[in-house]
């Protein structure tokens, strides 16, 4: 297995999903226990704490109350928030987030997915429907395994756990693979990544498995440190979204003025040809400042630079006087695929709020650094997630329901398409009567204007 070495590559963000009491917790709990990640006050901690799912006298403490923080949680079983924690390998440095396997906390998913590079799908083996061909996984599962979808991770692993309570068996875990590749298929996932293990017990997940002589695959720590997370099906050309216009004192004989912002996709240079969108004006990159100097008498040798790249947060100054403002875009003026301006567009919606959408309610889109107003004009389809199909019944959409929808929005906005660029292709909706982010969008057409 290649060991991917760039610099940028170096942290993997990942997400565990599941339904619940599929061993989320216990999974991550096993990786900071076998990579030596923990304190050792906590450790002595955990040893004191007894816990209904320590079943096994093999397993030794409960290592899913490293990531259930809060005595709640503990005394209900249950984790009901997104819980980030970190640790590392002599290879490489991982942000893991633990999500909730609740329906209810959905939402919860969609953020911590939305940050991930990686989604690891647990998959409870012992309450997979072995009585039906394929056999019948869960319906949380099958949610789980959409959105990710759905946001676009090209990274995906399947870890059929609790293999222990079915005394390893291979042909079960074969029957449970049929499923997985079967919900795949449906949902448009490429080919899964399959795995058997026991988190409790730490079978696959640093160290082989003697029980499992049959699976010649890698741990999962082992294809996590191998994974090459290079942005490979993302745009290379340059967006960049201002976010703010610094001006320095109008009475000062040089006045300059920056542009601020992260780089989305692509690379600058000063002296490159740039298109500035939705003027559609060209002009020239004179300066480039990194971090937050916008200030020219500020900044010294180290923050100005000859160029910068995707993520780096810059200040931008043009050659020319031209008219840009929040919400413009900068983008390379040979760019053979740009971005496409538009008042319509159809997206899919992961709704969040409890409140369902309401095709007469006024929305705000806040997509990149511009926000407009929005109204929904048809619910196109809804995806029934128990039997991966689109609804025909096109009801208005509800807490943690999936769905595609068609747009009209107050202005134009300027945007690639989600399977182009996740950056400059996704969007949230507000509630502008209570300011709740009520839904996370993934642009999949766009009318151009």
């Amino acid at each position: 297995m290649t060991q991917t070495t760039h610099p940028h590559q170096n942290v993997v963000r990942f997400i565990t999903a599941g339904s619940v009491d599929d061993g989320k917790s216990t999974l991550i709990g096993r990786l900071l226990y076998d990579t030596k990640s923990i304190l050792v006050d906590q450790l002595e901690s955990l040893s004191k704490t007894k816990h209904a799912r320590v079943t096994s006298s093999d397993a030794g403490v409960d290592l899913a109350l490293l990531t259930d923080g809060l005595e709640a949680e503990r005394e209900q079983g249950i984790t009901i928030d997104v819980a980030y924690r970190y640790f590392s390998t002599p290879k490489r440095k991982f942000i893991v987030a633990d999500a909730p396997g609740h329906v209810q906390y959905t939402r919860n998913l969609v953020t911590g997915a939305s940050q991930s590079d990686v989604a690891v799908i647990l998959v409870d083996a012992s309450r997979v429907d072995l009585t039906t061909s394929p056999a019948t996984l869960l319906a949380q599962t099958k949610r789980h395994a959409a959105i990710v979808h759905l946001l676009g991770l090209r990274h995906v692993v399947f870890a059929v756990n609790k293999m222990d309570l079915l005394n390893f068996d291979e042909k079960i875990f074969n029957a449970i693979s049929v499923a997985i590749e079967d919900l795949s298929q449906k949902i448009g996932l490429p080919k899964p990544i399959l795995m058997p293990i026991s988190a409790l017990l730490g079978a696959n997940v640093v160290t082989a498995s003697k029980d499992m002589p049959w699976y010649k695959g890698p741990t999962l720590l082992e294809w996590l440190e191998g994974l090459d997370t290079s942005p490979q099906s993302e745009k290379t050309e340059l967006r960049f979204p201002v976010q703010y216009v610094a001006r320095q004192d109008g009475s000062a004989s040089d006045d300059f003025r920056g542009y601020l912002g992260q780089i989305e996709s692509g690379s600058i240079r000063k002296g490159q040809k740039i298109r500035v969108l939705p003027g559609n004006t060209e002009a020239t990159v004179a300066e480039i400042y990194l971090g937050n100097r916008s200030n020219r008498d500020q900044a010294n040798a180290n923050n100005e630079v000859e160029s910068a790249q995707t993520g780096e947060a810059v200040a931008i100054r043009l050659a020319e006087d031209i008219d840009v403002s929040r919400g413009c875009l900068f983008v390379g003026a040979d760019d053979a695929t740009p971005p496409t301006l538009s008042k319509q567009i159809s997206a899919d919606l992961c709704w969040l709020d409890s409140e369902p959408l309401s095709l007469s309610r006024k929305y705000a889109l806040r997509h990149t650094t511009n926000t407009v107003g929005a109204k929904v004009k048809e619910i196109k389809q809804v995806l029934d997630v128990e039997t991966l199909s689109h609804a025909s019944d096109t009801h208005p959409l509800t807490a943690n329901e999936i769905g595609r929808i068609d747009l009209v929005l107050q202005k134009p906005i300027v945007s690639d398409l989600f399977d182009q660029s996740q950056r400059t292709g996704a969007f949230i909706l507000i509630d502008e009567a209570t300011n709740h982010t009520v839904a996370a969008g993934m642009i999949r057409e766009a009318v151009a204007q």
